[in-house]
């Protein structure tokens, strides 16, 4: 049983060790449901009660299972899912202060074009609040609907980023590299920030440990970065060969910044305390609180649980 929203303030009381990360909130994709006023409200609720950001998740379409043997995915044709782009369109005109975060955008899908025109787009709107979380995802029925090569996703994944990064701080670009090439042309209008911020998803549900690959990735390319699993020896070894890869790519580890997750439903709140000093401790600059699956039947159980956290988390 979850604790009171007063018995959480009393809880906040015994923990005198203040957090420095930024703190957010996951937006619950599946379970907000279809009312834009809903969205809105929770969205709302979100900077009002002091939130940095808010990070939404990304798929274009699910399998329906019925059609597919032995099926491992986490989604399906019956898990809802905003758009985000159009979800942040939407959110540019009734928030004034919270950053925008994809976490992660399956990029590999995409055509990198169209992602640097949209993501221009929504940090125009927003004043310069997006930040741009991407990975590789895992769904191969989405890329087969989407017309896109699932077995190189990876490797086009690296030269995405850097055009991305063309795009968005040239008027003009001329490029051409193995899966790309652009013949002396622009994203019109740019985006504020001159790059937009990218951050890489780096594991998975079933495998959070990432490889040293996926990791040298990271350390090459990524402003930021995601870790999907729990806090522990697994997380600090994971961190400490991340710092070593940085290294070797020439790069400052301090200017990498790092957010991991914190799921409700995982425990109480002096598990989601203990979890955010593990993680401030190695390093982490931004945390996050997922909602969903934590068994809240609707969007102003989200609005609640949120609260409860900030009074826990501050």
């Amino acid at each position: 049983k979850k604790p009171t929203l007063n018995k959480s303030v009393k809880l906040a009381g015994k923990f005198s060790r203040r957090l420095v990360m930024k703190t957010g909130v996951v937006f619950p994709q599946t379970e907000i449901g279809a009312d834009p006023a809903a969205v809105r409200d929770y969205v709302q609720a979100v900077e009002g009660l002091g939130y940095s950001h808010m990070m939404a998740y990304d798929h274009v379409i699910g399998a329906d299972t019925s059609h597919h043997e032995n099926w491992q995915g986490s989604y399906t044709a019956e898990s809802m899912f905003h758009e985000p782009f159009v979800l942040f369109g939407y959110l540019a005109g009734v928030t004034t202060t919270l950053e925008l975060v994809t976490a992660v955008l399956i990029l590999s899908q995409r055509q990198t074009a169209l992602v640097a025109k949209q993501a221009a787009e929504v940090d125009l709107l927003t004043g310069g609040r997006l930040r741009l979380g991407v990975g590789v995802g895992w769904n191969h029925v989405e890329y087969e609907a989407l017309n896109q090569d699932f077995s190189n996703r990876g490797s086009r994944y690296a030269e995405q980023i850097t055009l991305l990064r063309e795009f968005w701080t040239k008027d003009t670009v001329g490029f051409e590299g193995k899966y790309h090439k652009v013949d002396h042309a622009g994203v019109n209008p740019q985006p504020v920030q001159r790059p937009i911020p990218i951050w890489m998803g780096a594991g998975a549900r079933a495998n959070p440990v990432p490889t040293d690959r996926v990791l040298r990735r990271v350390a090459r390319l990524a402003d930021g970065w995601f870790p999907q699993m729990q806090p522990g020896d697994d997380a600090k070894a994971t961190v400490e060969r991340l710092q070593t890869f940085i290294g070797e790519a020439g790069r400052d580890s301090s200017s990498i910044g790092m957010e991991p997750r914190i799921n409700l439903a995982d425990g109480d709140p002096e598990l989601w305390q203990a979890q955010a000093n593990a993680w401030q401790e190695m390093g982490a600059t931004h945390v996050s609180i997922n909602t969903m699956r934590a068994g809240l039947s609707s969007p102003q159980d989200h609005i609640n649980a949120i609260q409860q956290f900030k009074e826990i988390i501050s």
